[in-house]
């Protein structure tokens, strides 16, 4: 996490993509910035300092999971998003959640991957440059020249070399070696062997070494795959894994989604439930605790894994999870449910608004859509009153009622729609009118 990422600039970011909820914002701010200030101290006192772990408390939709994506893409953290209630599924018991963490380590080994790749990306395609003008010209005799000097062919070469870089050679063929896949297996005994640190796949690799096989291909094609060939050699995975390790350890976040559905709530009448969700929680009290975990890239401790929970809390309370698990979330807030201003600037501020999203999505096929004041307030007036007389789903509702409003433009586009297609008031209540009005009709469709 870089050091100018202050909590005010965290939420002045997370600003840009959701609207509203300044207390969640406030409170991840800190704690990312906290994570930043633990590792500035002398190594001694970083041990002692365990991230504050988050509540958020809200219905569907309000931001949630947003929230905590926008979070982690903003400081380039390893991020892991899961289900709780996941676990009470059959088949889930006992150290299956410590996959959870084992699905982290992977995004962290893809994210040091890529941004490695990034790194060598120029070496790699000089050195494919170089492989298929070899290729193209291969080595000759020495000749001489009438004057007794060694002809080198070097002008020929560099004019085929130019010819590559413009592409004029994309359509010929060239033969190269091209790696075979290896044998995948998916087997249910897999999850045991990682427990162990050890991948079955990875075992079949060795057992099975990479062959190679002799393609013909088009030069288009081939520089792909060739560059995919060097990247692999530049890269060092030794650095990778112990880089995605630490940076794991360090700033992973892991997203428990749906935590009030592993409460064993007092009024419930199923004590087999409650067992079963109070099993899932202690289960699940080790890694948010800090614990190690065998992983096919080593071992990973989960001290100082940022873990946001959250959930709608509707048939339970935070204080229904078990006191121990209470203990190592000392962070709630609470997330409001949206207003039809919230609705408004929903649909106009943010830098990936869905206004903005359909009209980019139409503009391809040479249809411009504008949306006037009052169109878009009632849409949102639409999305406030389907809410309020259905189930409340938040923005989601939104996704909803302006895929049904566009559908009739997207369905005739290109051949009877182009050009401007304007979506004020009247247009809104001529396609959504009836449906946002028939409490019926609105339940199935929005």
């Amino acid at each position: 996490m870089a050091e100018h990422l202050t909590p005010k600039a965290i939420v002045d970011e997370l600003d840009k993509y959701i609207v509203g909820q300044k207390n969640a914002k406030k409170a991840v701010a800190v704690a990312l910035r906290n994570r930043w200030r633990r590792l500035q101290l002398p190594e001694k006192i970083q041990d002692e300092i365990t991230p504050k772990n988050i509540i958020m408390i809200g219905s569907t939709g309000v931001g949630k999971t947003e929230i905590a994506r926008r979070l982690a893409r903003l400081t380039k953290s390893p991020f892991m998003k899961v289900e709780a209630s996941k676990y009470t599924e059959v088949g889930y018991v006992g150290r299956d959640v410590e996959s959870m963490i084992r699905d982290l380590v992977e995004i962290g080994v893809n994210m040091v991957k890529a941004e490695q790749k990034e790194l060598h990306i120029e070496k790699a395609k000089l050195l494919v440059e170089e492989k298929i003008l070899d290729i193209l010209l291969p080595p000759k005799p020495v000749t001489y020249s009438l004057d007794g000097h060694e002809s080198t062919g070097t002008d020929s070469r560099e004019k085929m070399k130019e010819k590559l870089k413009n592409g004029e050679l994309d359509e010929r063929f060239i033969e190269i070696d091209v790696d075979e896949p290896t044998p995948h297996i998916e087997v249910l005994t897999n999850a045991g062997f990682q427990d162990m640190g050890v991948d079955l796949n990875d075992m079949m690799k060795n057992m099975f070494p990479q062959k190679k096989k002799r393609r013909k291909i088009k030069i288009s094609e081939a520089r792909t795959i060739l560059e995919n060939q060097e990247l692999n050699r530049l890269i060092d995975m030794d650095d990778v894994k112990s880089t995605a390790l630490k940076r794991v350890e360090q700033s992973g976040i892991v997203f428990l989604d749906e935590i009030d559905k592993i409460c064993s709530s007092s009024s419930s009448s199923s004590r087999g439930g409650d067992v079963s969700r109070e099993g899932v929680q202690r289960d699940l009290l080790p890694i948010v605790e800090g614990s190690t975990v065998n992983t096919k890239y080593g071992i990973v401790k989960t001290d100082h894994i940022l873990f946001i929970a959250a959930g709608a809390f509707s048939m339970a309370k935070p204080s229904d999870l078990i006191p121990e698990l209470q203990g190592r979330f000392p962070i709630r807030v609470e997330l409001e449910a949206l207003t039809k201003e919230d609705f408004l600037c929903i649909l106009r501020e943010p830098e990936n608004a869905l206004t903005k999203q359909y009209a980019a999505l139409l503009k391809a096929d040479n249809v411009t859509i504008t949306y006037t004041d009052d169109g878009i307030e009632a849409i949102a007036e639409i999305a406030c009153k389907v809410n309020s007389t259905n189930e409340n789903i938040g923005a989601r509702r939104l996704h909803t009622i302006m895929e049904k409003l566009i559908e009739d433009i997207a369905f005739e586009a290109p051949e009877n729609v182009t050009g401007e297609v304007v979506i004020n008031a009247d247009y809104v209540h001529e396609k959504l009118g009836e449906i946002s009005t028939n409490v019926d009709l609105s339940k199935y469709i929005l």
